[in-house]
C-alpha cells in the first residue's frame, strides 16, 4: 500500500506520534493492509466520532403529509459548514450534507442535510447539544427541511461556508427532464410544476419544470434547520464548491462537470445575495479576465452561455477555498481518465481550452485535449491570484505512472484526485487541507495488485510559493470503500471536523456507515514544527549520509532523531542533564528555556535551542 500510509496497523491503527511530529517516516509496512477504521496520527491529536448516518436520529416536521417524527438520518455525508454561536452557549452549529438520491416520506425525496449544535468540553471533545428549535422540534440531530421551503434538493454534494458562518449547500445532480429525476419512485416522485417563492425578485413567483428547480446553491439556516433560498442567480449548474470573501461581495463557483467553469459572483450590495452579477472565467480576455452571464434564459442554460463567450474549461472543479491571510482562491480540478470526447463539442463550439491542458496535450504528443487519448488520471490544485486576476497551477497531482508500481517501489506521497478542499490556520499560519477521491486505481493512483481506493488527507503549508509532493504532510485515512471529505476547521481552531463517505459495509462499526468525525488537537500543533517535517525529509533525502540529524529544532517538547542511538543532553555550561539509550526521541518539555548539546555515541553533538 502507500507506504506510509499502511505503517498505521502496525500500532492498532493509530500510529504512535509524540509533540507536534505529523507521521513516522521510519515505520515499514505490511504488504496489502487495508485499514478498516479512521486513522490519524495520535499524539498530540485524537478522534472523535460525532455524528452517524443511518443510526443517529434526526427530527424532521410535517413532510409530504405525514407528522413530525424522529427516522435515522440519510448517509453519504459529504460537506461540513459551521456557524459560530455568536453567544458563550456552544461553539456553533455543524452542517452536514447527505450526497444522494433517496426517496423518504419524512426527511424528503433527493438529497438532504443534518444540523446540531456543539459545545467544547473542559477535556478537549465536542458535546452534541439538545435543542428547541423554533417549529417545536426537539432533539440533537435536525434534518434540514427543504421540502417545504424551496423544494427537494438533489446529491447535496459540496457547498460554500462563508467567512461569518453563512451556510450554502451545492446540488451536484445534474438533470435534464422530469423522467430523469422520477427514477421508479425512487428518488423524486412529485414531478408537479414548481412555483418560486423567492427574495429574488425577478425568481419570485416564476414556474419551472420540476428538473429544473435543481442544480443551485442552495443557502441554509443551521440554526433552525431549514433552507432560506435556492440562488437562482446563481446560475444552473452541477455545483461542488465555492467561496465567499471577507466583506461577503464576491463568491467563487466550481462546478463538477467536464467541461466547467470557474465562475464568480459579485453582489451589488456586501452580503446581499438576491441582487448582483454573475461572471465567468475567460483567460484570454483582454484586461479583466471575467466575463458577464446575465441574459434572459442565462441562468437556467448557464453551460451554453459560457460556451458562447469563449470561457475557459476545465476537467471537473471540485472544492474551492480561500486563504484567509493573502484572499488568493485555490480549488480543486480532480481529473478524469478520458476527458477529450466530454469537452471537444464545447471547445469546437466555442469554449477554450486553458494554456496548461494545451501543452499537457503537447507533452503526451498529441494535438488537443480533445483527443480521446489525452488523460488526465491524478488532476492537481489551481490557484487563483485575487491581485494578477490570473488562474495558474499551484500543486500537479501524481507522480505520474504508466503501469503501477509494487508497494515497496511506491512514493511516500501520491496525490490522486483532489476533491475536498479548504484552508485551516495553524499557529497563525495558512495550511491547504488536500483530500483525496480516487477515481480509479490504476496508473499508479494505488500500488499493483491493491484495488481498494484509498483515500488519503494531506496539509500543504501555503506559504511555499512552487509545492512539491514532497511538501504533503499525510494527516488523515479513512476507512477502506470510503472518501475522506467535508474538512473544516472549528473557529477555536483546535479541531478539525471530516466526513468518511460511503465506506464498505463490510468495515466494523461505525465504520461501515458514514459519519462526521473531529480531529482535536490542532492548537497543539505549531507550523513551525510542520515545516520543520517537511525540512527534515528533503534533509533526509538530500544527505542521506549525515546519521546524526534531530528534528525540530527549536523544540518546545520532544526531539526526534533520525535513527535509533544512545544520546547525552547536556546544557550550556556542560553539565549533563540526562542520558537515554536506544531511544528515537527525547522529551524534553520539563527542561528549562535555553541552549542545550546533544552528544551520540560517536561523541558527535548537535546543538539545540529549547523554546
Amino acid at each position: 500500500m502507500k507506504k506510509t500510509l499502511l505503517l498505521y496497523s502496525l500500532l492498532l491503527v493509530f500510529v504512535k506520534l509524540n509533540a507536534q511530529r505529523v507521521f513516522d517516516l521510519s515505520i515499514d509496512i505490511p504488504r496489502g493492509f487495508s485499514p478498516n477504521e479512521v486513522v490519524i496520527p495520535e499524539s498530540p491529536l485524537s478522534l472523535q466520532v460525532l455524528f452517524i448516518g443511518g443510526v443517529d436520529m434526526v427530527e424532521t416536521v410535517p413532510t409530504y403529509g405525514n407528522p413530525s417524527t424522529s427516522v435515522p438520518a440519510k448517509e453519504s455525508h459529504d460537506f461540513i459548514g459551521f456557524t459560530p454561536d455568536e453567544t458563550d452557549e456552544s461553539l456553533g452549529w455543524v452542517s452536514v450534507n447527505h450526497e444522494m438520491i433517496f426517496a423518504d416520506d419524512h426527511i424528503g425525496d433527493g438529497g438532504g442535510m443534518t444540523s446540531f449544535r456543539v459545545k467544547r468540553n473542559q477535556d478537549g471533545t465536542l458535546e452534541i447539544l439538545d435543542q428547541t428549535l423554533n417549529d417545536g422540534r426537539t432533539g440533537k440531530f435536525f434534518n434540514v427541511d427543504f421540502v417545504n421551503t424551496v423544494g427537494e434538493t438533489g446529491m447535496n454534494c459540496g457547498g460554500i461556508n462563508s467567512p461569518d458562518g453563512r451556510i450554502w449547500t451545492a446540488e451536484e445532480w445534474l438533470r435534464t427532464s422530469n423522467p430523469s429525476i422520477y427514477g421508479g419512485g425512487l428518488s423524486i416522485r412529485d414531478t408537479n410544476d414548481f412555483v418560486i417563492n423567492s427574495d429574488i425578485q425577478e425568481w419570485n413567483n416564476v414556474t419551472l419544470k420540476k428538473y429544473q428547480n435543481f442544480n443551485w446553491m442552495v443557502e441554509v439556516d443551521p440554526k433552525q434547520a431549514k433552507a432560506i433560498r435556492k440562488q437562482y442567480n446563481w446560475g444552473r449548474q452541477a455545483f461542488e464548491g465555492g467561496a465567499i470573501n471577507d466583506n461577503a461581495q464576491f463568491v467563487w463557483l466550481g462546478v463538477d462537470a467536464t467541461p466547467c467553469f470557474f465562475g464568480m459572483f459579485v453582489a451589488q450590495v456586501p452580503g446581499d445575495f438576491t441582487r448582483g452579477t454573475l461572471f465567468v472565467y475567460k483567460h484570454d480576455k483582454p484586461g479583466y479576465n471575467w466575463v458577464p452571464i446575465w441574459e434572459d434564459g442565462a441562468m437556467l442554460n448557464h453551460r451554453d452561455y459560457a460556451i458562447a463567450k469563449g470561457a475557459t474549461m476545465f476537467n471537473r472543479i471540485e472544492w474551492v477555498t480561500m486563504d484567509p491571510i493573502t484572499t488568493d482562491i485555490y480549488f480543486s480540478e480532480t481529473g478524469r481518465d478520458n476527458p477529450g470526447f466530454l469537452w471537444s463539442n464545447e471547445n469546437e463550439a466555442g469554449a477554450q481550452h486553458h494554456p496548461y491542458h494545451l501543452q499537457r496535450a503537447k507533452d503526451l504528443g498529441l494535438e488537443s485535449p480533445n483527443d480521446f487519448n489525452y488523460t488526465d488520471y491524478y488532476g492537481r490544485i489551481w490557484k487563483y491570484d485575487v491581485r494578477a486576476d490570473k488562474v495558474e497551477v499551484y500543486l500537479e497531482g501524481g507522480p505520474y505512472y504508466d503501469v503501477s508500481p509494487t508497494e515497496g517501489a511506491y512514493p511516500e506521497n501520491h496525490l490522486s484526485n483532489p476533491d475536498g478542499l479548504n484552508t485551516i490556520l495553524i499557529g497563525g499560519k495558512s495550511f491547504l487541507v488536500i483530500q483525496e477521491d480516487l477515481i480509479g486505481t490504476s496508473h499508479g493512483r494505488m500500488p499493483a495488485g491493491i484495488s481498494n481506493r484509498m483515500c488519503e488527507m494531506y496539509l500543504l503549508d501555503l506559504s511555499i510559493q512552487e509545492p512539491s509532493l514532497n511538501d504533503l504532510i499525510r494527516i488523515g485515512i479513512v476507512p477502506r470503500g470510503a472518501e475522506i471529505t467535508g474538512a473544516r476547521q472549528t473557529p477555536d481552531g483546535k479541531s478539525l471536523l471530516v466526513n468518511a463517505q460511503h465506506p464498505s459495509s463490510l468495515n466494523p462499526f461505525p465504520y461501515n456507515h458514514s459519519l462526521t468525525f473531529a480531529i482535536h488537537g490542532l492548537d497543539k500543533l505549531s507550523a513551525n514544527d510542520l515545516r520543520s517535517e517537511i525540512k527534515f525529509r528533503k534533509q533526509n533525502e538530500l544527505e542521506d549520509a549525515q546519521e546524526f540529524y534531530l528534528y525540530p529544532n527549536p523544540a518546545t517538547r520532544i526531539v526526534h532523531f533520525k535513527n535509533i542511538r544512545d544520546v547525552a543532553l547536556y546544557n550550556a555550561q556542560g553539565q549533563r542533564i540526562l542520558v537515554k539509550r536506544k531511544t528515537k526521541s527525547l522529551n524534553i518539555s520539563s527542561l528549562d528555556p535555553g541552549i542545550y548539546y546533544v552528544q551520540n555515541e560517536k561523541g558527535e553533538n548537535i546543538k539545540l535551542v529549547i523554546q
